[in-house]
């Protein structure tokens, strides 16, 4: 082989190798640069207000089985009388002022009081509460810095700011503090600083400000449902963390305007918000 021919070969196998390693870094940047997932194309509906089952830990809370929860629904088809959520207070996993309070609340409830839920008293329902809305669509809005969680039923907004760390110090609300970042197609949600007036789940399980929520969201089944994940975690209220899901359905429709307070008042006397004078 002429001292030509050697030069061609070797540079041959050069570009060949440079043209897979190009292949290879375009390969693995189009990989980091996937787009995140999109959950602003549609709204998201769910009907499911109790607990599906999460990624193992201890169980949540369930319905005594004593008292039978029996829905509007199947009040309507089957002509029983519908009922409140009355916990079941032998789980393990509940401190035990949480077991006093909710005995307490199960007794009055029995006696008559109604059942507290945020979506029928048209209070803000916190994290994880967020998730049992239901029966009107979620809406998305996405941008590189913030995602806005919207829930139609009352035009109840979570801001989850992205790629940045916690504050210092901030004050406890009813949404807390919501930060997240996207892992691959998945938004995973940190909030913390969420005030003591909410529970976390409609058996109304009390937390303290100590609680601490992770959310991860993801699309599957095609992206016709929309999964989340969700861990919650409050040393002074549970003995250990524990986890469950939410699933919803994508729905193409347009988010439409329902005024909560406005349909409710006769039925609560704790605080739905009332305009006493106009403010213009």
């Amino acid at each position: 082989m002429s001292t030509f021919a050697s030069k061609a070969k070797l540079l041959a196998g050069g570009v060949l190798t440079a043209i897979a390693c190009v292949a290879l870094t375009a390969g693995t940047a189009a990989q980091q640069k996937a787009p995140p997932p999109d959950f602003s194309s549609a709204g998201w509906l769910t009907f499911q207000v109790n607990f599906l089952a999460g990624p193992g830990g201890p169980a949540p809370v369930r319905n005594d089985p004593a008292h039978p929860r029996i829905s509007n629904g199947e009040a309507a088809a089957t002509g029983r009388q519908p009922t409140y959520w009355i916990a079941d207070l032998n789980n393990p996993n509940l401190k035990p002022w949480v077991v006093e309070r909710m005995k307490k609340d199960n007794a009055e409830v029995l006696a008559g009081k109604i059942g507290f839920t945020p979506h029928s008293s048209c209070m803000p329902a916190g994290v994880p509460g967020f998730h049992w809305y239901g029966f009107q669509p979620t809406y998305f809005a996405q941008t590189p810095k913030e995602v806005v969680m919207m829930y139609s039923g009352d035009q109840q907004v979570r801001h989850v700011y992205l790629d940045v760390p916690h504050s210092a110090s901030p004050k406890p609300t009813w949404y807390g503090e919501s930060v997240g970042h996207y892992e691959g197609d998945t938004l995973v949600i940190d909030t913390i600083a969420l005030n003591e007036k909410t529970f976390v789940d409609n058996f109304r399980t009390p937390h303290t400000e100590k609680l601490h929520v992770v959310e991860r969201l993801k699309l599957v089944d095609g992206g016709k449902v929309l999964e989340a994940i969700i861990r919650v975690e409050d040393p002074d209220a549970f003995n250990e963390p524990w986890s469950w899901m939410q699933r919803y359905d994508r729905v193409p429709e347009p988010m439409t305007e329902q005024v909560c307070a406005e349909n409710n008042q006769h039925l609560f006397d704790y605080g739905i918000p009332e305009a006493q004078k106009p403010d213009f």
